[in-house]
């Protein structure tokens, strides 16, 4: 994935394995070696960058299953941003949309859609099908630390 450094503006690319470092802001930009801080804002994730943050991340993961042509996912996507952005660094939010990543979603058996799991060292700990707002998925997340 890539971050943007917020000093220097220029782009650094994090491997899905340091997400957790990235995620604790124990990363530097490359260029200006200011710390980069934590994720804030929902990753869109392929299969091999989503099975790998699963593995590396210590951090309990909300996963957004979405497709770009899905009215109520578009109604879900600012409360998802709200989510990513407040609970930067203690939280990871990845986005997986549907219709070019079909086989994440069967994985989790999702048959409809927007469709949020929150998992916690690669556990499914919670899931739910439909729309929800940010406060609610942050209670799922706070509560899979717990």
């Amino acid at each position: 994935m890539i971050l943007s450094c917020p000093s220097c503006g220029r782009a650094n690319r994090i491997a899905a394995a340091h997400l957790g470092a990235a995620l604790a802001g124990r990363v530097r930009c490359g260029s200006c070696k200011t710390m980069l801080g934590p994720v804030a804002e929902p990753i869109d994730a392929d299969p091999a960058m989503f099975d790998e943050a699963l593995q590396s991340s210590p951090l309990p993961v909300l996963v957004d299953f979405w497709a770009e042509w899905c009215g109520p996912c578009r109604m879900a996507a600012p409360e998802v941003k709200k989510v990513a952005t407040s609970l930067a660094g203690r939280a990871l939010v990845l986005k997986v949309d549907t219709e070019r990543h079909p086989e994440l979603a069967a994985r989790y058996n999702v048959r409809g859609i927007p469709n949020f799991v929150v998992l916690r060292a690669g556990r499914v700990v919670f899931q739910h099908a439909g729309v929800a707002p940010a406060h609610e998925m942050q209670r799922w997340l706070e509560a899979a630390v717990a």
